[in-house]
């Protein structure tokens, strides 16, 4: 199963394709900042913008992601896909990948989480990064602190894809 792609225009004259996933977190963002909501994200501890980098971004949604009650049989992994610059912000995006492999099917469907970091370059550096996250194939936008995350998101997507390869092969 492909993603759909955007092509999205960097000021550096160059292009890159950025998921139909992420092209929406950063809409919901911009959206977010052009009615000056401020995002409340409390209860989790994420990095100041000075002390932001793709290493640490990567590590914090693997924290957040072991909040979430997940049962032991759900493995996960976080990727960096890449940053995108807005005229303020910086937005860093990230894939995480989930499936349950079990000894007999090791390789089985798979369910992605996409998340944007928002890294301002205006608002104070000690203020914290804001954080945005989609499931696939989904156009809820969900805040850490504000969402509580549920298996059945994952499981929704990984049986949706099963049924649509059941009726392709048919």
């Amino acid at each position: 199963m492909t993603a759909t792609f955007i092509k999205i225009l960097l000021k550096r004259g160059t292009t890159m394709n950025l998921t139909t996933e992420s092209a929406q977190l950063v809409k919901t963002l911009l959206d977010r900042h052009h009615r000056t909501e401020k995002a409340e994200m409390d209860d989790i501890p994420w990095a100041a913008c000075k002390d932001f980098t793709v290493n640490v971004g990567e590590k914090q949604i693997g924290a957040y992601i072991k909040t979430w009650e997940l049962p032991s049989c759900w493995l996960y992994s976080v990727d960096f896909v890449c940053s995108t610059e807005e005229e303020h912000r910086t937005f860093h995006h990230y894939r995480a990948r989930f499936s349950t492999p079990t000894p007999r099917k090791p390789i089985r469907g798979t369910a992605s989480v996409y998340f944007v970091v928002d890294v301002s370059k205006v608002k104070p550096q000690t203020l914290p990064v804001e954080v945005s996250f989609i499931v696939e194939s989904n156009k809820l936008v969900h805040t850490p602190g504000r969402t509580r995350f549920r298996e059945k998101w994952l499981v929704d997507v990984i049986e949706n894809k099963t049924l649509l390869q059941r009726m392709v092969d048919l």
